[in-house]
């Protein structure tokens, strides 16, 4: 494995075992191994391409809670690709530089359209804020706290704050995030 601080154009390279998810639809994925891990630029969602058995990618990794980070493969993308769970590949990634803008989801974007000094402090800060943001209100299980946390983010967005609070983007502390289980 070759792995060093991954800046823009440095590529780490391992090889890794594709894992079939408890309950999958035909989708796969991979852990990154943590020596990868700690040269990424941080321990949340982070934006990467390269290859994954010789084939294009470019994904976003999601938080193990480990201080890791796991990597989601659909199934068309195995299917192109050529492989299946259970499949050892090798692995060729960098972070993207940019971090490309994020996704605003549908009711997000209707509450910061209805709250002009909220959507006024969210386009004033940064891609990996804005990624964060997203990232706490989708991690919500239930419809009800999702709610919540949306009209809370409006709120503290329209008093100024750039950062969402209490929120650990690794799942390190609270064990908000971790790699699905296999199944």
């Amino acid at each position: 494995m070759e792995v060093g601080m991954t800046m823009k154009g440095e590529v780490s390279k391992f090889e890794a075992e594709l894992l079939r998810p408890a309950g999958s639809d035909g989708w796969a994925f991979l852990v990154l191994p943590k020596e990868v891990s700690e040269s990424l630029p941080r321990r949340g969602r982070t934006s990467v391409e390269g290859t994954v058995a010789g084939k294009p990618v470019a994904a976003t990794l999601e938080p193990d809670g480990q201080l890791s980070h796991w990597l989601r493969l659909d199934a068309g993308w195995l299917d192109a690709a050529g492989v299946s769970p259970g499949d050892q590949v090798e692995v060729r990634i960098s972070p993207m530089d940019p971090e490309p803008e994020p996704a605003v989801p549908d009711d997000l974007a209707a509450a910061l359209a209805e709250a002009p000094e909220a959507r006024e402090v969210w386009d004033a800060t940064t891609t990996l804020a804005r990624v964060d943001w997203i990232h706490w209100i989708e991690t919500a299980k239930q419809a009800k706290t999702r709610a919540k946390r949306v009209a809370g983010a409006c709120d503290m967005l329209a008093k100024g704050k750039k950062r969402v609070c209490c929120f650990d983007p690794s799942g390190f502390y609270s064990k908000a995030f971790k790699v699905p289980e296999c199944g």
